[in-house]
């Protein structure tokens, strides 16, 4: 099924577009610790050469600190994407332990669970995030908890509706009948045929997480500075947008080009595995 999938994905230009440019980003992240210095080119201060325009010495142009803003956005593409990818993992296994048992179990247990999920799935998720970090303190890892929150709920909901399609299936009767124990029909014949909407979901969600994340930093409250994340590097760059616009301009790309390239992937995961929902 993957190695089908795969060849309706690589037939999607948007999806190839997003994928090789993430790609990148990722490869660019990684190397970024080897080509920067993080104490002298991330977040070492260089007065001389304070709010320089983009040129051949400073391809980003710097910041009002004389910080070099490409290898500060470069290497902030560790945080965006560490903050967006762990919250999203926290929360698919949070979110599919819950739908899986309230998918499967049904009743009262389903609704117990599902009314849960709905407390948290009605509360905006940037609101949710502010109390949980105003209470936990703001750090990555507090961020990372704190987005992860609406990320269960949603994920919750995915899987109990491709649970509850699957449960009454002959071979998971037969799997009852065989005597096998409920976790282990849920872990090896139930979640194995929910893979398909949840692969998507991950990708798009991640998405959703950068933004938020963006988000909070730019209100003060997300990942602490001299930390060069996307969204703090907007937040410093707004006090300099008529004589340095270039200081939010790039981070602000840096993140829609991200989210843009996630949702065409995502987008081409969709098609690729679930022809049914073609547009």
């Amino acid at each position: 099924m993957f190695q089908e999938a795969w060849r309706h994905l690589i037939r999607n230009r948007g999806s190839v577009i997003g994928m090789i440019f993430l790609i990148v980003l990722v490869v660019a992240a990684l190397i970024s610790p080897i080509v920067f210095d993080y104490e002298k080119d991330v977040i070492g201060q260089n007065m001389s050469e304070r709010l320089l325009s983009p040129g051949l010495a400073h391809w980003f142009g710097t910041d009002e600190f004389g910080r070099d803003l490409f290898a500060r956005v470069i290497y902030g593409a560790r945080y965006s994407l560490i903050i967006g990818v762990g919250s999203v993992f926290l929360g698919l296994i949070v979110g599919t332990l819950l739908g899986s048992l309230a998918g499967f179990y049904g009743g009262l247990t389903d609704s117990i669970i599902m009314r849960g999920v709905d407390i948290f799935y009605s509360i905006p998720n940037i609101m949710t995030a502010v109390v949980i970090v105003s209470l936990l303190g703001t750090s990555t890892v507090n961020l990372m908890i704190a987005l992860a929150f609406s990320c269960a709920s949603s994920f919750a909901r995915i899987v109990r509706a491709a649970v509850m399609t699957i449960r009454d299936q002959e071979y998971v009767e037969s799997s009852y009948a065989m005597g096998l124990p409920t976790w282990k029909i849920i872990l090896k014949h139930i979640l194995p045929n929910c893979l398909s909407p949840i692969i998507v979901q991950i990708t798009l969600q991640i998405g959703t997480t950068i933004i938020s994340a963006s988000s909070l930093s730019f209100l003060g409250i997300g990942v602490p500075a001299p930390a060069p994340e996307w969204g703090a590097l907007l937040s410093a760059g707004r006090s300099h947008i008529r004589d340095a616009s270039y200081m939010c301009i790039i981070p602000g790309f840096a993140i829609m080009l991200t989210v843009l390239a996630l949702n065409l992937l995502g987008d081409g995961l969709r098609d690729a595995l679930d022809p049914k929902m073609k547009k």
